[in-house]
């Protein structure tokens, strides 16, 4: 007699990406349309942090620029929320995949844009 075990649901995580931007804006963007557009790329960016996908972003002192790291299902799904910002056409982006390495467990971690208080 063969026994089978009940199929087990395969669960997979998420992977994260470290997510380099840079901004070109055209020179002769009119300021209104520069407006609108920054507003409506933090409008999407924010809904994409509550929706859990942006994890946590720093600017890039000086530029129109910034580091992030983002949690995605897959490389299809990020590139979807990638394209979805406003500035998608504008952007420069690296993409580098992100694995859990050995050390992770004993590191206090930090959040995106606090400082240690001991720094100043």
């Amino acid at each position: 007699m063969v026994v089978r075990s009940a199929p087990v649901a395969c669960k997979f995580s998420r992977v994260e990406f470290l997510v380099q931007v840079e901004v070109a804006l055209p020179a002769d963007l009119d300021d209104g349309r520069r407006a609108a557009l920054m507003a409506a790329e933090f409008e999407r960016g924010n809904a994409l942090a509550q929706a859990g996908l942006l994890r946590a972003i720093w600017r890039v002192p000086g530029r129109l620029a910034n580091r992030a790291i983002w949690s995605a299902d897959d490389a299809t799904a990020l590139h979807d929320a990638l394209t979805s910002l406003p500035l998608w056409p504008y952007m420069d982006i690296a993409v580098t995949p992100l694995a859990r390495h050995p050390l992770a467990a004993s590191c206090q971690g930090i959040e995106a844009g606090t400082r240690d208080a001991a720094a100043g």
